[in-house]
């Protein structure tokens, strides 16, 4: 199974290839994608994203894992964080959502594992 790419990202607006749906954030990995719903563990621009936030997206046999941090990064990722994600085995780059995504791409068009939780606002 391949990781899906984004077709679009403008402010607040993400579109994945083969997707019907678009999404303000995202959660992408080898063979699907969904909203990501800062709601449903509680995240906020600080402290930030939490091992919550990638815990669904990293038990989709991913490799590497991107994270987009919003067009001017206003979202945290803490380095317990990242350190969560590299205990698992994964590596972790964490970037402004316009070069995530850019990343992110070129990976999953070279057929890596590749996963991803993109912020696509501030």
């Amino acid at each position: 199974m391949t990781s899906p790419e984004i077709a679009t990202l403008s402010w607040g607006l993400m579109k994945v290839k083969g997707c019907s749906s678009s999404y303000k954030d995202c959660k992408v990995w080898p063979g699907g994608s969904r909203a990501w719903d800062w709601r449903e563990t509680g995240t906020d621009h600080y402290p930030g994203v939490q091992p919550a936030d990638l815990e669904e997206v990293m038990k989709k046999g991913i490799e590497l894992l991107v994270i987009g941090r919003g067009m001017s990064e206003a979202l945290q990722v803490p380095s317990s964080t990242v350190d969560f994600v590299k205990q698992q085995g994964i590596e972790v780059r964490v970037l402004q959502t316009q070069k995530a995504v850019a990343e992110y791409n070129k990976l999953a068009v070279q057929g890596a594992k590749v996963g991803g939780v993109f912020h696509s606002t501030c």
